[in-house]
């Protein structure tokens, strides 16, 4: 078995349960820089060579990594607990900060690549925010593994780029296979941005 025990499924569902990966040290550095690559190409206004030698670039990249690219759970991304959205580019760059039965806690912020207009985020990127944490919450809770079924997000306040952002989510109630889940997201002086609700519902088995 592999790191993330793709065989070992858990006996209520065919999804298997990945363990956390310690990544070797450069990765972090790698996805930061990653990271920064997206926001720059949002934004960048350049000329012809600049886009031309980027574009090189990019493509000697993707040569290097492409022979290394594995199935789901076999690398780091995703799956490294110590780093920003767990080393993985789809999910902002949040550090979980506390993860437990009774709340997930993760704190970070948006950047240049998530800009929607006017200065801050897009509103797309808050259900995202709010997803992944309701995934963490029924994970925490030692529930069964389960899939959103339902996601709500209220629009408090327009969300900031670049500032401490704080989002804490837990179980509000069990119903069977049913976990409903709440969450809120703040600054990092308690000013609430946004809320969402979110029903996670356990798979049955052979339920992809």
């Amino acid at each position: 078995m592999n790191d993330s025990d793709p065989d070992k499924l858990d006996l209520r569902s065919e999804i298997p349960r990945f363990r956390e990966a310690t990544p070797p040290p450069s990765f972090g550095e790698f996805v930061e820089n990653m990271r920064r690559l997206q926001d720059l190409a949002v934004c960048v206004d350049a000329p012809e060579e600049v886009y031309a030698a980027a574009r090189d670039r990019a493509a000697e990249l993707v040569e290097l990594l492409a022979p290394h690219a594995a199935g789901e759970g076999k690398g780091p991304a995703n799956r490294s607990m110590s780093l920003p959205g767990r080393g993985s580019l789809l999910i902002p760059p949040f550090y979980v900060e506390k993860f437990d039965a009774d709340s997930v806690v993760s704190r970070g912020m948006l950047r240049r690549y998530h800009l929607g207009g006017g200065g801050v985020a897009h509103g797309g990127v808050l259900p995202l925010i709010f997803d992944d944490n309701f995934g963490n919450v029924v994970y925490a809770a030692k529930r069964p593994i389960s899939r959103t079924a339902y996601l709500h997000v209220n629009y408090r306040k327009v969300t900031p780029l670049d500032v401490p952002l704080v989002i804490e989510g837990k179980v509000d109630r069990v119903d069977g296979r049913k976990t409903f889940v709440t969450a809120r997201l703040t600054d990092a002086d308690g000013t609430l941005l946004a809320d969402g609700e979110g029903l996670m519902v356990q798979l049955l088995p052979g339920q992809p």
